[in-house]
């Protein structure tokens, strides 16, 4: 039987990061994955300055674009295009991203095997003894990385208080659409899918479109994928790579941790309520994990990670609720004085909450905050 301190179960950004923080801290580190490496996953690619602040290593050499515009655009109505001077987002694809943390998770000492299954797993109080690939393996610890619905949270019977939303996307090569009018930006389309939005994002040699949603939402997100590529001036038969995904939103203080199971980004449900995105997530709980194994205090992650992201989780419900009752006033609000530079300053990580805007920006972003109030709960 093979021995390890840290069972990582999935190698995406979470799992990958969880491992290269553990290995590094001395950890044996075992991280599996059931795909084979390079593999594609549906997600619309972009890291935030905020990610970039958390990423365990140097992501530089995948990434495909820099962001520094967007449009924001109401019902495909009117629209605001604002730019930064400064880097928004860096654009990547999951392919590159998920493979280049493996590899740096395995330079930092973690034993990485693609293509390998966790069949069997069980929790002890002294211990998690799992087949993997085969084969018996006993660790001290299982790190939980294998997305939504994953075996690792089954098991360890968590993942109640996460709130399901739904997302489909597409591909599309530069040429059918004009890259001189998307590429640094990032298109946003507000009320246009209820519990979303919808987006063209610029990557290497493509664009990728998508729409995300309720969970209810998923039988009509072709038809609303469909809108928004002819939005474009697409035909949506020219869209490739069409995929779905689940978006896992955690509510606040649902459990991340039981024993000796820790659960890190989505498969402890931490997408962000408005974005749709989790790498920042990922990012954070991936070193809160390995910080509380390596100190031998699991049960100090779940405070650590509520600290790290609940109060901008709190924020983000709330801008999500505005956004999907109001998206016209969202567009008023950004061509405000000063709104548009402190969602700029949110996406690099400059501010940590909304509360953080000065000057001009505070009056429209408290009418928000009041509108949010109005609107219906998460479904």
């Amino acid at each position: 039987m093979e021995r390890f301190d840290v069972l990582v179960v999935g190698a995406g950004p979470a799992g990958s990061a969880a491992a290269m923080h553990l290995a590094r801290g001395g950890a044996r580190v075992l991280l599996v994955d059931k795909a084979r490496f390079p593999r594609d996953k549906p997600c619309g690619g972009g890291l935030t300055g905020r990610a970039l602040r958390h990423a365990p290593c140097d992501v530089e050499p995948v990434v495909e674009h820099v962001v520094d515009r967007f449009v924001l655009r109401a019902g495909y109505g009117p629209s605001i295009a604002r730019a930064s001077r400064r880097p928004l987002i860096r654009m990547t694809q999951r392919r590159r991203l998920d493979l280049h943390l493996a590899e740096q998770a395995a330079a930092a000492g973690a034993d990485f095997r693609d293509e390998v299954r966790v069949e069997e797993l069980t929790l002890e109080d002294d211990g998690v003894t799992a087949v993997v690939g085969g084969s018996p393996v006993l660790a001290s610890f299982v790190v939980g990385a294998d997305g939504a619905n994953g075996l690792v949270a089954r098991v360890a019977g968590l993942g109640n208080g996460i709130v399901r939303g739904v997302a489909l996307e597409g591909n599309v090569a530069w040429g059918t659409l004009d890259p001189e009018r998307y590429r640094e930006t990032a298109w946003v389309e507000l009320g246009v899918v209820p519990g979303g939005y919808g987006w063209v994002f610029p990557k290497g040699d493509h664009a990728n479109l998508g729409v995300g949603g309720w969970l209810d939402e998923g039988p009509h997100l072709r038809a609303h994928l469909d809108r928004l590529a002819r939005m474009h001036g697409l035909d949506p038969g020219a869209l490739t790579d069409v995929r779905g995904h689940r978006l896992p939103m955690r509510r606040l203080g649902a459990a991340a941790a039981r024993g000796r199971a820790l659960l890190v980004g989505d498969a402890a449900g931490l997408v962000d309520p408005l974005s749709g995105d989790g790498i920042y997530e990922a990012f954070v709980s991936a070193r809160l994990s390995a910080d509380a194994i390596i100190a031998g205090h699991p049960e100090d992650y779940e405070t650590a990670l509520s600290t790290a992201l609940d109060r901008h989780a709190a924020a983000s419900w709330k801008a999500k609720r505005a956004a999907d009752r109001y998206p016209r006033a969202c567009l008023w609000a950004m061509c405000a004085p000063g709104v548009f530079d402190s969602v700029a300053g949110l996406l690099r990580g400059d501010l940590a909450h909304p509360s953080e805007a000065r000057g001009l920006a505070r009056a429209p972003l408290r009418v928000l905050a009041r509108l949010a109030r109005t609107a219906p709960p998460a479904r």
